[in-house]
């Protein structure tokens, strides 16, 4: 289906500057009786083919198109065919010349730029994967050991110490598995696998989901919640970025050292829903900042709020998911100190005219 559609799309490339060269040779020739330039209207027009098209074909054809219309309509006798006169022949392999060098280094070009990108797509593939190990290795570990702890030393510890053992392998695992659900999300975004379907949800729905869930991990943590007085439906898919809000929430509640306040913060503006996650923590190391959202791995030493183990995978996942909405996603300090996360949606215009 690429294909096809790539091939009409070059074909109406071809055909339409041909037909504008045409059309301007005429121009020129038979309204302002300008003869000279008509061979050079084509060979631009032959250059710019071969710019816009993929491979050879099309800008060679061009030239050969260009040289038959340059001999019929524009050089005597007109409306015939003559290739015997040396002008025409000069031209139409000057078209032809110009042809091949501006395909060969537009494909040159286009095949750098193929390498470029699958050469970044494997570094971020590289970036993850270390990011993945060093971030699965401690709380396995963890498990492995409090695991085996319990086991050795059943009888001789006490029921306290036991669900603290429990409780630290429950966390973990918890853990484990909200980095597997962030992994499966952007692995499948990224690959198509996930296609985003948007519905209009209810603004004041979505929070309370988010909330709830949010609570449900942390009970201590109190989220300070700000949102529009007037009903605000947001078409989205509410799974993917309750996901993105609580991911934010959970990487304040981790890396925010000294933070005091949570702040869940949306606006109005114009078309647009803002949704700001604010805390007064202790901020994100600048250098961190210009690789937030790339899942770029960083050591836990270079995070200036880190207090637990974290790549930013989270936060990743988040980027990704936002950009398929067609939004956009920052973080920035405060100057008062603390950090603001900021994502866009678009909203649905509400009809509320009545009969």
């Amino acid at each position: 289906m690429k294909k096809s559609s790539r091939y009409i799309k070059d074909i109406l490339i071809m055909s339409i500057l041909l037909g504008i060269a045409f059309g301007i040779s005429l121009l020129f020739q038979y309204v302002f009786e300008v003869y000279e330039h008509v061979t050079t209207i084509f060979v631009f027009a032959v250059f710019l083919i071969s710019l816009f098209t993929n491979g050879y074909v099309y800008g060679i054809l061009s030239a050969f198109a260009g040289t038959i219309a340059v001999n019929y309509a524009f050089t005597f006798p007109y409306f015939a065919l003559n290739f015997t006169i040396p002008v025409n022949l000069i031209s139409g392999m000057i078209m032809i010349a110009v042809a091949v060098l501006t395909s060969a280094l537009t494909t040159k070009l286009k095949r750098h730029e193929a390498m470029k990108a699958e050469s970044e797509k494997e570094r971020m593939r590289a970036n993850l994967l270390r990011a993945v190990s060093h971030d699965l290795r401690t709380p396995l570990t963890t498990i492995y050991g409090s695991s085996t702890t319990l086991l050795e030393n059943n009888e001789v510890m006490t029921a306290e110490q036991k669900e603290k053992i429990i409780t630290g392998i429950k966390e973990d695992s918890e853990w484990l598995v909200r980095m597997v659900e962030n992994l499966l999300s952007i692995t499948g975004i990224d690959s198509g696998q996930i296609k985003i379907i948007k519905t209009s949800t209810v603004l004041d729905e979505l929070i309370d989901s988010v909330v709830l869930k949010f609570k449900k991990r942390y009970p201590a943590q109190k989220v300070e919640i700000k949102l529009p007085e007037d009903v605000t439906i947001i078409p989205m898919d509410a799974i993917l970025i309750e996901q993105v809000i609580i991911n934010i929430l959970e990487n304040a509640v981790q890396h925010a050292k000294g933070m005091t306040g949570l702040f869940l913060r949306v606006s109005v503006v114009g078309n647009s829903a803002v949704f700001e996650i604010e805390d007064n923590g202790c901020g994100i190391n600048p250098k961190r900042l210009e690789t937030l959202f790339t899942g770029y791995y960083t050591s836990e030493n270079d995070v200036a709020d880190g207090k637990k183990r974290n790549a930013g995978i989270g936060l990743s996942v988040c980027a990704t998911i936002i950009k398929a909405h067609g939004g956009d996603i920052k973080a920035e300090n405060k100057k008062t100190g603390g950090a603001v996360f900021r994502f866009c949606l678009d909203t649905e215009r509400i009809n509320y005219d009545t009969e």
